[in-house]
């Protein structure tokens, strides 16, 4: 079991949500389909974070795995 995520990017990642549809982000930092979980966290301590999105827009989701607004970017990329 990790303690911390790995970091895949200090940066966001801009997607194209669509409203209604439920997407899985990635919390392991594992996952080779960034920023949204393919399985890899299985041997993890680690779950994806579940979200519907709420309008047909781009969103900024975190790829540094340590936001406190999972899984959207709060800025924290930058202090790392």
């Amino acid at each position: 079991m990790t303690d911390s995520p790995e970091c895949p990017q200090k940066a966001p990642y801009r997607v194209e949500l669509t409203e209604g549809k439920t997407y899985f982000w990635c919390a392991c930092g594992r996952s080779q389909k960034q920023p949204f979980c393919d399985g890899s966290h299985k041997e993890t301590g680690f779950t994806p974070v579940k979200f519907t999105a709420e309008a047909t827009k781009p969103a900024f989701l975190c790829g540094c795995k340590h936001s406190a607004k999972a899984p959207f970017c709060d800025g924290t990329h930058k202090t790392l």
